[in-house]
């Protein structure tokens, strides 16, 4: 294989249109609908030469608009008239191919009757096979559900055209090689194979050198400015650290906190310690279920809680808009881990804070960060931090919980049709419709929360009563 070529987002114009690239115009169409004004770096550097077929490897950070540059490129490799499997995107949890998933939707509107479908762990198989039988365009999923569905027959890939690995590095770093090495041999070998990682682990090498084509190379080196993600840090002895995260929160009042903690115990600690103290907090380590996972990241996607306290199983893949600040609770030993953390905000062209809380013990830690951000920490002294506003630090949102979801046919527009038309509530005060196979998760503004409740319980959706339940705690 010849080396890859490489090149640099700053090649790319940085405001380079859509318009420019040779997409058809419903296409085009449909992206200015759905805001989509300018490319990011990373998608006018990838997607030229995406679209033009070549092979590639694309190194930028989640959050760079990454999903849209592969998204754009295999459905421009569709037949629509051919209902079979012909593109396949592998991505290391759930919860991102859910995201990769829902923004192939909203990129692919103006095709008819595009079908794409999720297969992941943690979900039943019956449902999966079912729908396997009425077949799909595109299949995002997990390595090890879509090799199950390999060795049962019930995927096949002599269809496809294009094979998107997304945040590579983390399926290494899962130890998915393997897995990824056996689907990407059933996969023709007259296929695209377009690969997405935010660091460059020897993995990506070996991958490239086994399955792909003379892949061109993209690197997105520009890093977030100083004024996208303003960090901080403090010295704290052990018995400071968990009160501190309710003292930055008290002082700063951010709406939404992302907190990272080490271990699966010190995650539990916090949130007793903040629901304690009156936030809003959940938690998320991998000793939850697929269930309590899914219904965490929908209350704390939709901004009906406060505070996700969180291991570093949610470092990667996790997409939260309008995420104010992240929490270092502990000092990560790995400075890549570190940036991972801290890159769920600032996103794109928002602004975030990152905090992190550091005992004299992981200073050490802190000046391996440094030498890798290349620039001297900033610190501030604890007892700086003091209460500012009134009142209880509550979320903005509050979750309902309807019983049925998919199986029962509910879609996001008959829960807002619902709640607004039959039962008067404003459009503005409905939030985030999730739809999993059982349940519907709604948010709704936290003042008419209660009344919601009572309505949806008295009510109907989709002609039928249903029972409702507010989650909280």
């Amino acid at each position: 294989m010849n080396s890859p070529n490489p090149l640099t987002a700053q090649t790319a114009a940085e405001k380079a249109a859509f318009s420019n690239l040779p997409l058809p115009p419903h296409v085009l169409a449909n992206l200015e609908q759905l805001g989509y004004t300018a490319m990011t770096p990373i998608q006018a550097a990838s997607l030229p030469l995406a679209l033009a077929g070549h092979d590639l490897i694309a190194q930028a950070k989640t959050g760079s608009g990454k999903t849209a540059a592969f998204a754009l490129a295999l459905l421009a490799n569709l037949n629509i008239r051919r209902f079979a499997v012909q593109a396949l995107v592998l991505c290391p949890t759930r919860e991102l191919a859910d995201q990769v998933t829902q923004e192939l939707r909203r990129l692919a509107r103006a095709e008819d009757n595009l079908k794409v479908l999720t297969l992941c762990g943690g979900a039943t198989l019956r449902p999966q096979l079912a729908s396997l039988e009425h077949g799909a365009h595109v299949v995002v999923g997990t390595p090890g559900r879509i090799m199950d569905h390999l060795e049962r027959g019930s995927l096949k890939l002599d269809a496809l055209n294009t094979l998107v690995l997304d945040e590579a590095d983390r399926m290494l770093d899962m130890g998915f090689y393997d897995d990824i090495a056996t689907v990407a041999r059933q996969c023709p070998k007259e296929r695209q194979t377009l690969l997405f990682s935010a660091t460059y682990p020897e993995g990506i090498t070996k991958l490239s050198a086994a399955f792909m084509r003379e892949p061109k190379e993209v690197k997105l080196l520009a890093t977030p400015t100083a004024t996208q993600i303003r960090q901080v840090f403090f010295e704290v002895t052990e018995e400071q650290r968990l009160h501190a995260v309710g003292q930055l929160l008290g002082h700063y009042r951010p709406v939404s906190t992302l907190a990272f903690c080490n271990t699966k115990a010190q995650c539990r600690d916090l949130v007793e310690v903040l629901r304690t103290q009156g936030f809003a907090a959940l938690e998320l380590h991998g000793d939850l279920d697929q269930r309590d996972r899914d219904q965490v990241l929908v209350r704390f996607s939709n901004r009906s809680c406060s505070v996700l306290v969180a291991t570093d199983i949610a470092a990667r893949g996790l997409d939260i808009d309008q995420l104010e600040a992240v929490v270092n609770v502990d000092i990560s030993p790995d400075p890549a881990t570190h940036t991972h953390r801290i890159g769920r905000t600032g996103r794109v062209d928002q602004e975030g804070w990152a905090f992190s809380l550091a005992s004299v013990d992981e200073m050490g830690a802190v000046g391996r960060i440094e030498v890798a951000q290349g620039q001297p920490s900033v610190w501030q002294p604890l007892d700086s931090l003091k209460p500012t506003g009134t009142g209880a630090l509550l979320p903005p949102m509050a979750t309902l919980q309807i019983m049925g979801g998919r199986k029962e046919k509910i879609r996001a527009g008959d829960v807002l049709g619902a709640l607004t038309k039959d039962m008067g509530f404003a459009g503005t005060q409905i939030g985030k419709i999730s739809i999993n196979e059982f349940s519907t998760y709604v948010a709704v503004d936290r003042q008419v929360a209660a009344q919601a409740l009572r309505k949806l319980s008295a009510g109907k959706v989709k002609g039928k009563t249903v029972k409702v339940r507010w989650l909280e705690g």
